[in-house]
């Protein structure tokens, strides 16, 4: 599969949204580093950014807001929050 900038945020954005665990973002990361064709025109940016999320797991890297804030800027993305009552 061919990964763009677009699948990348989604999967930042699945996280976030709590609809994928971290360990889940981990492992597709991995997977995706090991297998994953990146698009060609922003293929060194998005294996960085990937090679990123794939070390989240490790305490020393972790994965914090202001990081997922960060990486879906450089993605062309911007995060959002809403808050609503429950």
């Amino acid at each position: 599969m061919l990964v763009t900038k677009q699948i990348v945020a989604n999967r930042i954005s699945a996280y976030l949204h709590h609809e994928i665990t971290l360990a889940q973002l981990v492992v597709w990361a991995e997977q995706t580093i090991a297998d994953g064709e990146f698009a060609q025109n922003d293929g060194a940016d998005l294996a960085r950014i990937v090679g990123r999320i794939g070390v989240a797991d490790v305490r020393a890297f972790g994965l914090t807001w202001d990081d997922c804030e960060a990486l879906l800027l450089q993605l062309g993305y911007r995060a959002r929050v809403e808050v609503a009552a429950v």
